[in-house]
């Protein structure tokens, strides 16, 4: 089953069991797992150990078990946090957006078809063309393509990228969102909107 929150602009996907989590990693490209070490069929270590196997993604074990023999294994194993229940939610997605921050430093561009993102260049090429874009507009575009295939809403890049003490409103994302799309020029359509919610970086198969 797969939830979408649009208050953070994250695509959620539920696994009933440890072997459908790791189906569901085999089968969606996933940024984040969260696992619960108490899980029907494979335990949450398991399950851990199976998806090493196929990926290399950051996860954030989240459990009841608060024995400090459990969290040493699961760093020993190579998870990224250990959160404990009971957990507040707003902790949960502080954790998740740092690890996928911290996930991201490492990339040095996105590459599609002919264009190019030069994340630490801040530079973009269509056809080996480099297009001239606002800061802002840089900003927006890497925080779209860092959450590809998910929708974000217009506050979550208000906030990441202005600040919560930003007096501006929805217009100000809308404004650079289209100057942008008209930089794009042919790639224009990888931003679509998403209505009600905001905007979404969607490529098929993206190179990242």
């Amino acid at each position: 089953m797969s939830l979408r929150n649009i208050y953070e602009g994250y695509q959620i996907f539920e696994a009933e069991d440890g072997w459908q989590a790791i189906e569901i990693v085999e089968t969606k490209n996933i940024d984040v797992i969260v696992l619960d070490i108490m899980m029907p069929k494979l335990d949450g270590f398991s399950t851990y150990k199976e998806i090493k196997k196929i990926k290399n993604i950051p996860t954030i074990i989240l459990s009841a078990r608060s024995e400090e023999y459990d969290k040493l294994l699961g760093f020993e194993l190579g998870i990224d946090d250990y959160l404990t229940k009971p957990f507040s939610p707003k902790e949960l997605i502080a954790r998740i957006k740092a690890i996928a921050k911290r996930s991201y430093q490492d990339l040095d561009q996105f590459v599609y078809q002919d264009l190019i993102i030069d994340f630490k260049g801040y530079t973009i090429y269509i056809d080996k063309q480099e297009i001239k874009v606002t800061p802002k507009e840089f900003e927006i575009l890497t925080y779209l393509v860092k959450n590809k295939n998910i929708a974000v809403s217009r506050e979550s890049l208000l906030s990441s990228i202005w600040g919560y003490d930003f007096f501006g409103d929805d217009r100000t994302i809308d404004t650079h969102v289209k100057m942008l799309r008209n930089n794009l020029g042919k790639y224009r359509n990888l931003i679509t909107t998403v209505r009600g919610v905001g905007y979404k970086f969607e490529v098929k198969e993206p190179n990242l």
